[in-house]
């Protein structure tokens, strides 16, 4: 393994964790870090927790899960064609949806609607809730103990953020994460690996689902060069494998673009070290302007034939209906809650039971999610 750049955030200058643990002599901090998310209870629940389709509308649909692990893979890749730290990167990386609600962002656009009296909801906000405080794993403190580095890249990942959400400031205040700055170049490629694994990936199930066709997307940007030369490598390539060829060739695009924009812009900044990347006015890692465009077009495109289709708006629509009633139940009445989340909620419609409803409704899997509510609304169901 070739050596880490300089710029690179370096496991022998972490900053440690909030409570102070012994070293692995195994595995390097940010090894432990990513094992530690891999082997949490939010993880794991991400398998039946919706990308854009429902758990249940099909087997071969990507999940939060499988897309947590997609990223991972561009994201170690990049950070690995650029001297990074590859076990931080996959660890931020890993670790970006934990805080996501069932039902995707129909979800979470109904719990911070119902929430907005209290101060909304934000899934990077609940990401860092779980890690530092709903899992429970460990006798000796609350939530997954990470390191600061893999927290500073899940809070800031998509940048500075001079208006934190309130649990991000109340953690800020317990452990200065320097929220004013851009995170690490680490955090930065899982950033821009969300945005490659996302577009990439509903490209494929849009596709899969037949909410459109290769001919819809061989005016795209990028992907009409895949298409091309998907088909100018097997003249007799059956449509799944030519979907398949077209979207990996769509993937190395723009990754290729990523490498190398960002070896351009860290050549014209020269920074020393990992906080000169912090400290930098703009993001280092990026796409060239060219790519950026053409990755807006095929953001357009998707919002436009797949995520405002009619058939995914009923869903969405149906999602966020259950997921804004269910909170809205539990909230005026917290004596549904199971007995661990009662004792911590408190009096009906107080600010301690809106926030243990928020959490234990954004914990909840699609399937849970449509269980409880039938639990709570049916009378023929019991328990």
């Amino acid at each position: 393994m070739t050596a880490p750049a300089p710029y690179a955030v370096h496991p022998a200058t972490s900053r440690g964790r909030l409570h102070h643990e012994p070293e692995a002599p195994t595995r390097s901090p940010y090894q432990r870090d990513r094992d530690r998310v891999i082997h949490s209870t939010a993880f794991r629940r991400l398998q039946y927790k919706t990308q854009v389709f429902v758990n249940h509308e099909g087997d071969f649909f990507r999940t939060r899960l499988t897309h947590s692990i997609e990223v991972a893979q561009i994201a170690r890749s990049i950070a690995r064609a650029l001297g990074l730290d590859e076990d931080l990167t996959e660890a931020v990386a890993l670790a970006h949806d934990l805080g996501h609600p069932p039902f995707g962002h129909a979800g979470e656009e109904a719990l911070n609607q119902a929430m907005k009296p209290f101060g909304g909801f934000d899934h990077n906000a609940q990401s860092l809730r779980v890690v530092t405080m709903l899992e429970a794993r460990y006798a000796a403190f609350d939530g997954l103990n990470l390191t600061w580095e893999t927290l500073e890249g899940l809070v800031k990942h998509n940048g500075p953020l001079p208006k934190p959400p309130a649990y991000i400031a109340d953690y800020d205040a317990r452990q200065k994460l320097d929220l004013g700055t851009h995170a690490g170049a680490e955090a930065q490629v899982a950033a821009l690996a969300d945005d490659i694994a996302y577009h990439s990936h509903d490209l494929d199930d849009g596709l899969r689902a037949r909410l459109f066709g290769m001919d819809d997307v061989g005016h795209l940007p990028v992907v009409a060069d895949a298409l091309a030369a998907a088909r100018h490598a097997s003249l007799d390539v059956p449509p799944p494998r030519l979907r398949h060829e077209t979207i990996r060739r769509v993937i190395d695009a723009l990754v290729s673009d990523v490498i190398t924009e960002t070896q351009r812009r860290l050549a014209k900044l020269a920074p020393r070290d990992a906080d000169a990347i912090r400290r930098s006015k703009r993001k280092v890692v990026g796409f060239s302007e060219k790519m950026a465009e053409a990755n807006q077009a095929i953001k357009d495109f998707l919002y436009a034939r797949m995520y405002r289709h009619w058939r995914v708006n009923r869903m969405t629509s149906k999602a966020r209906r259950l997921t804004g009633e269910l909170y809205r139940l539990l909230l005026a009445d917290p004596s549904l809650l199971p007995d661990d989340w009662r004792a911590r909620a408190g009096e009906a419609g107080g600010p301690r039971a809106a926030t243990t409803v928020g959490d234990y409704v954004a914990g909840m899997t699609d399937r849970y999610a449509m269980d409880e509510y039938r639990r709570l609304t049916d009378l023929s169901v019991t328990g």
